[in-house]
């Protein structure tokens, strides 16, 4: 047998009670894929799990994105985080405009501290912090802060209040 069918039933009696149970039976079945082993019984095949942690990640943050919009009174303060780099840019959404970007590349922030497999939170305070003075020093003080589909916490918890301390506004 190719596939088995097991009906809603639980030890003789239907699993939904009711006089009609073979009635039911023959509507309601659940379909399961099974597999025969060597000795003749049916077992149940395992699948993995269907999407990564990268498209769970970027489900995650087209939700935040119907939510979060930047103006050019409030722009959008966007963090993305790689295992290597942390970037931060703020971004007028009306213009499609990127109004200042920090990241891990630049020098003034990867020859200050010294990391070798990946930004750590105290480099994700110094990028918030950079980021802040961006922003100020082009007049931007009001940001909304999209997380990226990111946890808030380590890094990203970081950055963001490092920003806030240095005068932006979330």
């Amino acid at each position: 047998m190719s596939s088995a069918t097991a009906p809603l039933s639980f030890l003789g009696s239907s699993f939904l009670g009711g006089s009609s149970s073979q009635n039911l039976r023959n509507r309601l079945q659940l379909n399961f894929p099974a597999t025969t082993s060597s000795s003749g019984q049916h077992s149940l095949a395992v699948q993995a799990k269907s999407t990564t942690r990268r498209e769970d990640r970027q489900a995650r943050h087209s939700r935040i994105r119907k939510k979060v919009e930047g103006t050019s009174e409030r722009p959008r303060l966007s963090v993305f985080r790689s295992n290597k780099h942390l970037y931060v840019q703020v971004i007028d959404d009306s213009k499609m405009h990127t109004l200042a970007a920090v990241s891990t590349m630049q020098k003034s922030i990867s020859e200050g501290l010294d990391y070798t497999a990946g930004p750590t939170i105290e480099v994700a305070k110094k990028v918030g912090e950079a980021i802040a003075k961006s922003c100020l020093e082009k007049g931007i003080s009001k940001v909304a802060f999209d997380r990226g589909g990111y946890p808030y916490h380590g890094r990203v918890e970081a950055l963001a209040d490092a920003a806030r301390e240095h005068g932006l506004q979330f």
